[in-house]
């Protein structure tokens, strides 16, 4: 009851690149670089063993981005060819590369970092990848006729990435789709069907990550213009509910979002978030409690499980520790009380 997880991603090391910064570059090159990377994939693997996190992520490491560290793998998309694009609905403006040819994967992207990651714990461990909708609002389109016809090529090729990992013996594959919450016409038109294509045929429990976007001040900003309360995920949900996927997120801790929306996934289990990435203040037990509380009156207790609300990789390291010994301890603390 109440196993914990987190979104997936965690802050990077002095020593591998600039903390508390994304898209940041990398302190060393080759070989070091693989040891820089595999270090802190196994500081951050043992730290989530030790302060009570059941379902484990690399952090994230061996990514500097966690679309980009995917797409650096596939074949079609010319990085030299950048395309000025609004991220999230215009949200940001970035400089992106342009896909430019039928995109394909001539070798698993992440295997390498899978058989490190699974020699060096002994958690359950979830593997996390860019959803096809995410994909197509981080990358431009110079190839496709439509965004859906793109999303759907790159389905296939998460299809056969996440199919290679899990017979390395990953636990979860989590795709991240934060444009879930921006193209909500979209995810039911065609962005649902493309995540059902990444997951088909998966032997493992498969989970989708929905949220509002690190804790950086683009974000920030949009979420101050929702109103009173967030009810973006009443759109998706029934959708995601019929769908194949096992597990589905959402932001709770802190958020404006109902927890009433809980109510619409009757038959998925939950990823809570129960940790506000998006603040400097490290959760007591208590608080991330409360937040558990809350949605069992929506939610059966068996169902929910404790996690962030996306990913910490803009934190600093020690804040992160501080809010992962929040989510252990508060998730033990719900056990000890409803178990």
């Amino acid at each position: 009851m109440f196993q914990t997880t987190i979104a997936g991603s965690l802050p990077k090391p002095t020593w591998l690149a600039e903390p508390e910064k994304l898209w940041a570059p990398w302190k060393s090159e080759g070989a070091d670089l693989v040891q820089a990377k595999q270090d802190a994939a196994f500081l951050w693997m043992k730290q989530q063993e030790e302060l009570g996190i059941d379902t484990v992520t690399d952090g994230e490491q061996f990514r500097s981005h966690f679309v980009h560290g995917f797409l650096e793998g596939i074949e079609g998309i010319d990085w030299q060819t950048k395309t000025k694009m609004g991220i999230r609905d215009n949200r940001y403006q970035v400089d992106v590369p342009t896909v430019t040819a039928p995109v394909r994967r001539a070798r698993s992207v992440h295997a390498a970092e899978v058989r490190f990651s699974i020699a060096h714990t002994d958690h359950r461990l979830k593997f996390t990848l860019p959803g096809p909708m995410t994909i197509c609002d981080t990358i431009a389109n110079g190839h496709y006729e439509t965004r859906a016809d793109m999303a759907m090529a790159f389905a296939e090729v998460l299809n056969q990435e996440a199919k290679d990992l899990v017979a390395l013996g990953v636990d979860v594959i989590q795709f991240d789709e934060p444009a879930f919450n921006v193209f909500m016409d979209d995810v039911n038109e065609w962005g649902i069907a493309a995540l059902e294509r990444a997951a088909q045929g998966l032997d493992c429990k498969t989970a989708v990550h929905i949220c509002y976007g690190y804790g950086i001040e683009a974000n920030i900003q949009w979420k101050n213009t929702l109103g009173d309360e967030w009810r973006q995920y009443e759109q998706i949900f029934p959708a995601i509910n019929a769908s194949s996927i096992n597990q589905v997120s959402l932001e709770c801790a802190n958020s404006h979002v109902p927890m009433s929306v809980l109510s619409l996934l009757p038959d998925k289990e939950l990823m809570v978030g129960v940790i506000d990435v998006a603040n400097n203040v490290v959760e007591t037990p208590d608080d991330v409690l409360r937040v558990i509380e809350e949605a069992m009156i929506y939610a059966d207790a068996d169902r929910i499980l404790p996690c962030t609300n996306c990913g910490m990789a803009p934190l600093n390291r020690t804040l992160a520790e501080g809010k992962l010994a929040a989510l252990g301890r508060g998730a033990a603390l719900a056990r000890s009380r409803h178990g």
